[in-house]
C-alpha cells in the first residue's frame, strides 16, 4: 500500500511539472526565445542507427535544425533497454542542449528494472510527444487463422503449443503479447529473441507460428503475402495498411503501441520547453512532415507538454500490471 501510494503520489507531482512548463511569464519566455539555441543540441537516442528510434529521431532533428538554425545533433548510446541512454541524458545540465528521444521502453523499464539509478519520471521534462508506431499482430502463412477471433478459437483448442517470438523479454512486442493474452484468455510459449529481425527471420521460417512487430518492419513481408498480418495494435488503423483492423474491434480495450518523443533533463527551463514543443508541434502540422510519418506506419501525436507528461505516467503503470500480473522479470 505504501509503494502504491508513492508512485500515485509521485504521478502527480510528474504531471503537475508537465502542466507548469508554458507558465513562464511573457517576458522571460521572449527573453530565452532569443538567446536559444546559440549552439548545437545533442539528441542522445537509445537505439543503434537505422533503426526506427533513430530514423524518427534524425526526421525530426533535421526539422529542428532548419526552423532553429542550429544542428541537432544524434548521438547512439545503445544498450539495456536504453538505460544506458536515459542515465547519460538525465545526468546533462539541465540546459536545453542536450534532449532525450523517448520511448515506451522507458515505461517498461521502470518496472521490469528493478534497480535503475534513476526514476524516469522524477528525473526528466517532458516536452512533446512525436509519433506512435503501431505493432502488428502477425502469423506464418501455415497457421489456419486470418481473423482474431479465429485464431483465438485456435489457440484455446491448442493451449500451450503456439509459439510467440519477440525481440526480447520485456521488449514491447512480448508485452503486446502478454496483454493479448491476459485479455483473451488465450495461453501461448514465448520464444525471445536477440532483437525484432532474427524474431521475424524465425517466424518466416516457421520456427514460431506469432509475433506482435513493428509495423515498419514487416510491411513488405505483409504485401508479399509472405506473413499475414491479423491485426493492428492501434485502436485507430494505419495508413500503410488501410484495410488491417485494429485488434480492439475483436478484443476490446486492446491498444499496444510504440510512442516515441523529447524528454530533457529534470529543471530544463520552461522557456526552452517551450520553444521545442512548438516547432515539434509544427512539423507535425506540416503535409510533408505527415507524410513521412504516414509512410513510417505512424501516428502523429501533437500536443503539450503535460500531454506527453500524462501519456509517460499513463504508459508507465500500464505496464507495470501486465509486468506484475505475468511475473516478468529483466535477466
Amino acid at each position: 500500500m505504501t509503494v502504491l501510494l508513492s508512485m500515485k503520489l509521485l504521478r502527480r507531482r510528474f504531471l503537475r511539472l508537465a502542466a507548469g512548463a508554458a507558465a513562464l511569464p511573457t517576458v522571460s519566455r521572449i527573453g530565452m526565445a532569443q538567446a536559444y539555441p546559440t549552439k548545437p543540441v545533442r539528441w542522445i537516442v537509445g537505439f543503434a542507427p537505422a533503426g526506427g528510434n533513430d530514423i524518427v529521431a534524425r526526421l525530426m532533428g533535421q526539422w529542428l535544425t532548419e526552423r532553429l538554425g542550429q544542428s541537432f545533433i544524434i548521438e547512439n548510446r545503445p544498450g539495456a533497454a536504453t538505460n544506458i541512454a536515459a542515465e547519460e541524458a538525465i545526468s546533462a545540465p539541465p540546459d536545453g542542449y542536450t534532449i532525450f528521444l523517448a520511448n515506451v521502453a522507458n515505461a517498461i523499464n521502470a518496472t521490469f528494472y528493478t534497480k535503475l539509478n534513476f526514476n524516469f519520471i522524477r528525473d526528466i521534462t517532458p516536452v512533446a510527444a512525436i509519433m506512435r508506431m503501431p505493432n502488428v499482430m502477425l502469423v506464418n502463412p501455415s497457421v489456419p487463422a486470418k481473423t482474431i477471433p479465429e485464431f483465438i478459437a485456435y489457440a484455446k483448442a491448442n493451449p500451450d503449443k503456439i509459439n510467440m517470438a519477440s525481440a526480447g523479454i520485456g521488449s514491447g512486442g512480448h508485452l503486446a503479447g502478454e496483454l493479448f493474452q491476459m485479455m483473451t484468455g488465450v495461453s501461448l510459449v514465448h520464444v525471445p529473441y536477440r532483437g525484432n529481425g532474427p524474431a521475424l527471420t524465425a517466424l518466416l521460417g516457421g520456427q514460431v507460428e506469432v509475433q506482435f512487430a513493428t509495423l515498419a518492419s514487416s510491411v513488405e513481408f505483409i504485401r508479399t503475402d509472405k506473413l499475414r498480418a491479423l491485426g493492428i495494435t492501434t485502436a485507430k488503423g494505419s495508413e500503410a495498411l488501410p484495410d488491417l483492423p485494429p485488434i480492439d474491434q475483436s478484443v476490446p480495450g486492446y491498444e499496444e503501441s510504440s510512442s516515441y518523443g523529447i524528454a530533457a533533463p529534470k529543471g530544463t527551463p520552461a522557456s526552452i520547453v517551450e520553444i521545442l514543443n512548438k516547432e515539434i508541434n509544427a512539423a507535425l502540422a506540416d503535409p510533408n512532415m505527415k507524410a513521412r510519418i504516414a509512410n513510417l506506419g505512424g501516428l502523429e501525436t501533437p500536443g503539450s507538454p503535460a500531454d506527453f507528461g500524462k501519456l509517460i505516467a499513463d504508459e508507465t503503470e500500464k505496464w507495470a500490471k501486465v509486468i506484475r500480473a505475468a511475473n516478468i522479470r529483466a535477466d
